[in-house]
């Protein structure tokens, strides 16, 4: 298997376990109807878990593009490579998508509320308020790359990194999931939101285009960021993208105070 199909396997086996639970939480009549938070983030990171265990060897695993283009913004990883990892990574997720509608076909139209079936394909945000969510989404992806790389500074025994890196999403969906879904993957977003858009399943509504942006630009920068903080503080690395990217996620987090302490008055 080449390093290419291997990340557009393990971004299906991403998809494939990772919608499966949410699906499986939210549509009608599914023996896990109503499982709730805890279940559908520990199938998150399980799912992670399993797809590093799968490709890990061949791809590295990045399974996502912002890790892809965290690590090649670091210089870890070639940039010519840059875009056939993503490409694969799209292609598995929609495929991925594609199966969880297979698998649950007969449950689409037993479940009337057209959101919660957007919700098994693609995340959507609990309040929507843009440079709030966008925040959301780089910190969330922020950590998930900076996780990754302090992980892998560590040894463990031979086999355990891609456990530990599941519970690191487990804990990032636990602690910082419920403002958007945690999106933290471009990939796990636009691809199965492209596969609710063109696929007909019964009694969808529109695929919330207008939100879609923020859990593709705001995993990309916290991926970003979060491989060159590791670089500047940890290894001592401080190039000039540090400070840029550390600008521009400091103005997001300033518009979104600004913008909510405007809606807070009285």
């Amino acid at each position: 298997m080449t390093a290419i199909l291997g990340e557009l396997v393990g971004t299906l086996i991403l998809i494939l376990l990772g919608n499966g639970v949410v699906a499986g939480a939210l549509l009608k009549e599914s023996k896990a109807e109503n499982a709730g938070w805890i279940v559908i983030t520990a199938g998150w990171g399980i799912s992670v878990s399993l797809a590093v265990y799968a490709v890990g060897q061949i791809s590295g695993a990045h399974i996502n593009p912002a890790v892809t283009l965290g690590l090649a913004a670091a210089g870890a990883f070639s940039w010519d490579l840059v875009p056939y990892y993503i490409a694969a990574q799209m292609v598995g997720a929609i495929i991925g998508a594609i199966l969880v509608w297979v698998h649950y076909l007969p449950h689409w139209k037993r479940t009337d509320n057209a959101e919660l079936k957007l919700a098994t394909f693609s995340t959507i945000p609990a309040i929507r308020r843009t440079w709030a969510n966008l925040v959301s989404e780089i910190l969330g992806t922020f950590i998930l790359v900076l996780g990754i790389l302090f992980i892998g500074a560590n040894e463990f025994t031979e086999g355990l990194n891609p456990l530990i890196v599941g519970l690191l999403v487990f804990s990032i969906g636990l602690s910082l999931g419920g403002t958007t879904g945690y999106a933290i993957n471009p990939a796990r977003d636009l691809g199965p939101r492209l596969a609710h858009a063109f696929l007909p399943v019964a009694g969808k509504g529109n695929s919330d285009w207008s939100y879609s942006w923020i859990p593709v630009l705001g995993p990309i920068i916290g991926g970003v960021y979060g491989a060159l903080f590791y670089g500047a503080v940890f290894q001592g690395n401080v190039g000039w993208w540090f400070w840029v990217t550390s600008v521009i996620c400091l103005i997001a987090i300033m518009m979104a105070i600004i913008k909510q302490l405007k809606e807070d008055q009285p």
